[in-house]
């Protein structure tokens, strides 16, 4: 099975929602379940929920044989958890799916750690999948400084704004 999350943000991810049901459609993969929060579109070929208790979501993530996530930290440091391959595509501001680029920064610290399997452009997805069946997540090092990345990467951009 795939899980796939999109988190809990306000804000849709479409897009992410619409290429999982193309591949699904044509194919290419099968046994998805996911969690699409406040997006607007309503899958069409695979199980979806908007949103579900903490334990029953880490129950279905844990069942599952890979993830499919959002850039959120939270939702990467549970599959992290887990020792699930994980394929991240971080949501956008440009698709109105964030209000910054701080998950595009999450991800590509991630991806260069050997942690996830990164995917900024979903002509890229399918390829992401495949390689994730055999993606191992390193273990080396540790993550417990990735939420004082994303804060001091944020105060950046907090800065550079003049709010």
């Amino acid at each position: 099975m795939i899980f796939v999350t999109v988190g809990t943000h306000d804000r849709q991810f479409d897009r992410l929602l619409k290429e999982l049901d193309i591949l699904v459609e044509r194919g290419k993969i099968k046994n998805v379940v996911a969690q699409i929060g406040h997006s607007n579109y309503i899958p069409k070929n695979y199980k979806w929920f908007r949103f579900l208790e903490f334990e029953k979501m880490f129950k279905l993530q844990r069942k599952s044989d890979f993830i499919i996530s959002h850039g959120g930290v939270g939702s990467i440091m549970n599959a992290l958890q887990l020792n699930k391959p994980i394929v991240v595509v971080p949501r956008l501001p440009e698709y109105k799916e964030h209000l910054d680029h701080h998950q595009v920064f999450t991800t590509k610290e991630l991806e260069k750690r050997g942690r996830i399997i990164a995917v900024y452009d979903l002509k890229n997805l399918a390829k992401a999948l495949e390689k994730a069946r055999g993606f191992k997540p390193k273990q080396k090092g540790s993550d417990s400084r990735i939420p004082e990345i994303v804060e001091n990467y944020l105060s950046k951009l907090e800065a550079n704004s003049n709010v």
